[in-house]
C-alpha cells in the first residue's frame, strides 16, 4: 500500500524536486523507525525571510505527529523538520519498547468545539480593553487515553496543551509543556472528589 504523503506551498509553487525530497525525507525517517507507509502532509510556506516546513503524519493508533523547521532555504526547512520527525520517532518507538505497547490499540473519542481567538487591531489602538473576536472555529478531538499514553501524545505532537478523556476513570483530564520542561497534569476526578 503506498504511503500518501501531500506536500502543498503557501507562497511559493511547490516543484516536482521540492516534493520529491520531502516525500523521500518522511518516507526514509518512517522505514527507519516504523518499517510502514502512513498518511501525512508537509506544508511548506515562504515567509519575507525564511521557509517554514511543517510535517503532520497520522499514526496507526490515532496519534499524530508533528515536526516543525525553519530556514532560508525550502529544502533545509524540510531537512529540520524531518530531523525533528525522526527524534520523536525515536523517542516514541523506544517508549512503545519500554512498555510493551507493540500492540495496535483502539481509542475512544469524543469531539469538542476548538476556537481560535484574537483580539482585534482597532481596539488595541483605541486603549479600551479588548475584547477578543472568534477568527476560526474547528472541531478537535478529545481521546480517551491513559496518562502515559497522553504524555507520549503531547510529545508526538509537539503540542504545548492536550486535553483527554483518562481512561482510568472517564473524567476530562489536562496535561501542558510547563516553562522547566516537564509535563504538568490536571486530574478533573481529583478535583471532584476533593469538592465532595
Amino acid at each position: 500500500m503506498p504511503m500518501t504523503i501531500q506536500v502543498t506551498g503557501k507562497n511559493l509553487d511547490i516543484g516536482d524536486a521540492l516534493r520529491t525530497h520531502a516525500v523521500e525525507g518522511v518516507q526514509r525517517a518512517l522505514d527507519k523507525y516504523i518499517g510502514r507507509p502512513f498518511p501525512g502532509h508537509v506544508r511548506i510556506e515562504k515567509n519575507r525571510n525564511s521557509f517554514e516546513a511543517n510535517c503532520t503524519v497520522d499514526l496507526w493508533n490515532g496519534f499524530s505527529l508533528n515536526a516543525h523547521g525553519s530556514s532560508v532555504d525550502p529544502h533545509s526547512s524540510v531537512d529540520e523538520a524531518v530531523e525533528k520527525l525522526e527524534k520523536r520517532l525515536r523517542r516514541y518507538k523506544r517508549r512503545l519498547k519500554n512498555h510493551h505497547n507493540n500492540q495496535k490499540r483502539d481509542f475512544n473519542e469524543v469531539f469538542a468545539t476548538d476556537y481560535l481567538v484574537n483580539p482585534s487591531e482597532t481596539e488595541e489602538s483605541s486603549g479600551e480593553e479588548a475584547t477578543p473576536l472568534i477568527v476560526a472555529e474547528t472541531r478537535a478531538k478529545i481521546r480517551e487515553l491513559s496518562v502515559s499514553d497522553a504524555v507520549m501524545q503531547l510529545d508526538l505532537a509537539n503540542e504545548a496543551v492536550l486535553m483527554f478523556k483518562n481512561s482510568s476513570h472517564g473524567h476530562i483530564n489536562l496535561i501542558y509543556r510547563r516553562e522547566d520542561g516537564n509535563i504538568g497534569w490536571i486530574d478533573m476526578n481529583q478535583a471532584v472528589e476533593a469538592a465532595s
